[in-house]
């Protein structure tokens, strides 16, 4: 379940980037959920790793930017 979920937020947004839809979001959604699966736990905290070093990386400029 959480590996559908995780891979859905990556080829969400992948795709979103693109601007164009499509194919590649769902693409990249089928290989990262195979990949997490394979990783396993350390698959799954380096993914979450990721996306809140993102997150924070984004807020962070986010915040400069407006000063």
């Amino acid at each position: 379940m959480i590996r559908n979920l995780i891979g859905a937020f990556i080829g969400n947004r992948i795709d979103r980037r693109d601007g164009r839809g499509g194919v590649k979001g769902a693409a990249i959604d089928y290989v990262a959920q195979r990949v997490i699966t394979r990783m396993g736990t350390p698959g799954l905290l380096l993914a979450g790793g990721y996306g809140l070093y993102r997150f924070a990386k984004d807020r962070r400029r986010t915040r400069d930017e407006r000063v």
